[in-house]
């Protein structure tokens, strides 16, 4: 099969995806899945390319003194290639939802309402380092029907394109459009991108809190923010200390990096005297920098927090400690300082739990667990387009139904709304139907 010969300008680019997505839309669910197991098959095959080129990056990126945490974001090596292969066919295995009858209702005797559920149609997607996080959109766009833009960091151009060439291959094997995913690669797209409010439906930006900022000051189509993660894990005065330096190691070191990761640690000044000395010699034997506010530093040994500390995402192996009077004051910090992400308590008194779950402005409130959970494949949804700390939704990780909307479809014959005024006129019924009372 063969396809358009891509035109020159951004405009007519996007109007290409968004006729390609138009025609995704219609293929049945058995197609679109084939479709990405055809990706799949076409990122395994091309894997000696992409590890190249994502080589070629990194070293790039080590020359031009790239941020340690971008860098480790940046490269992608086998085992990180696999895992994103092995989210593709995930995605792969979701159930579809496009097509499905959300609402089902005789609004008037032969008049009937529907509501189903069918794609955006074409979504941006800016994002940093990760060339990762391009399989994962890709693979939720197609298959929920979306087209997708995608711009990567500029430190990840090589990456970003051999990932994008095996998509495609894929995607034209199974007869599908490739201009469904699109890639750019500069500065002066992106901008030129934000401007297309008649052709992207939605934009998501993954960078810096000020990146987003200027995403949404410099554009009329809507945003869905995915800015910084300061996430915070309060240590309540009846946790359980082992459990809590545990969560602590693994939410601070595990992937440092990542959003989800804590910045900050805040601790009950009951539990204080025995819980510091033990978590601190276990994150600083795994190579964290701690910093404290004045009664942490009285216990230990380290450098004194400043105000700056409380709101700074590191992203890197660095942790900020502060000890709290109480419940109150964790939660009055964390609204203040927190990124509305993801926040997470320890403690063995259901009532401080139910009192932080309710009280805590965040997408993911968690308990007895590290804030690391806080992700689209741990979740079951295959995979994410990004996290979304703002309040309405879709918030927290976006998967699959937050590329989904609707559509109300409503069939009569030959229905006009004069008839359902005056003395005589006829009566809305509003009934839900099924299957079975479909026709009565």
């Amino acid at each position: 099969m063969t396809f358009n010969i891509l035109p020159s300008t951004l405009p007519a680019l996007a109007r290409q995806t968004r006729e390609a997505a138009r025609q995704l839309a219609v293929l049945s669910a058995t197609a679109r899945s084939q479709a990405i197991e055809a990706i799949a098959l076409a990122l395994e095959a091309a894997a000696p390319d992409i590890l190249a080129a994502n080589a070629a990056d990194c070293q790039a990126a080590q020359v031009e003194g790239l941020a340690k945490p971008l860098y480790g974001r940046l490269k992608l090596d086998a085992d990180k290639l696999q895992g994103a292969i092995a989210g593709v066919r995930d995605v792969g295995r979701l159930a579809d939802w496009l097509g499905v009858r959300q609402i089902h209702r005789e609004l008037a005797e032969g008049l009937v309402l529907q509501r189903i559920t069918c794609p955006l149609g074409v979504v941006g997607v800016i994002f940093e380092s990760r060339p990762d996080a391009l399989v994962q959109i890709a693979t939720l766009a197609v298959k929920s029907g979306n087209g997708v833009i995608l711009k990567g960091g500029k430190e990840a151009v090589r990456s970003c394109e051999a990932l994008t060439q095996a998509i495609h291959q894929g995607l034209v094997q199974v007869g599908i459009d490739p201009a469904v995913v699109r890639l750019l690669t500069t500065r002066e797209e992106t901008l030129e991108l934000l401007n297309l409010d008649q052709d992207v439906d939605l934009i998501i930006p993954r960078g810096s809190n000020s990146f987003v900022r200027f995403v949404q000051d410099h554009t009329r189509i809507p945003v869905l923010g995915h800015a910084e993660g300061i996430c915070h894990l309060y240590v309540d005065q009846s946790a359980q200390i082992d459990a809590a330096v545990a969560i602590a190691l693994d939410a601070k070191t595990q992937y440092p990096s990542a959003c989800n990761t804590i910045e900050t640690l805040l601790v009950h000044q009951a539990i204080a005297p025995q819980f510091l000395v033990q978590v601190a010699a276990v994150l600083q034997a795994a190579g964290v920098e701690l910093r404290g506010d004045e009664r942490t530093c009285k216990r230990l040994n380290i450098a004194l927090a400043t105000e700056m500390d409380w709101s700074t995402e590191y992203s890197d192996l660095i942790l900020s400690i502060k000890v709290v009077n109480d419940l109150a004051e964790a939660i009055a910090h964390i609204n203040t300082y927190g990124s509305r992400h993801t926040e997470a308590i320890v403690t063995e008194d259901a009532q401080a739990a139910a009192t932080f779950a309710a009280q805590v402005d965040a997408a993911g409130v968690f308990h007895n667990c590290s804030t690391r959970f806080a992700d689209g494949f741990r979740y079951g949804f295959g995979a994410e387009v990004g996290i979304s700390t703002q309040k309405m939704p879709p918030r927290g990780p976006v998967g699959l139904e937050g590329l989904i909307t609707y559509k109300y479809q409503v069939t009569g014959n030959g229905h006009i709304v004069s008839n359902f005024s005056g003395e005589k006129s006829q009566s809305f019924t509003h009934r839900d139907l099924t299957d079975s009372t479909q026709g009565e």
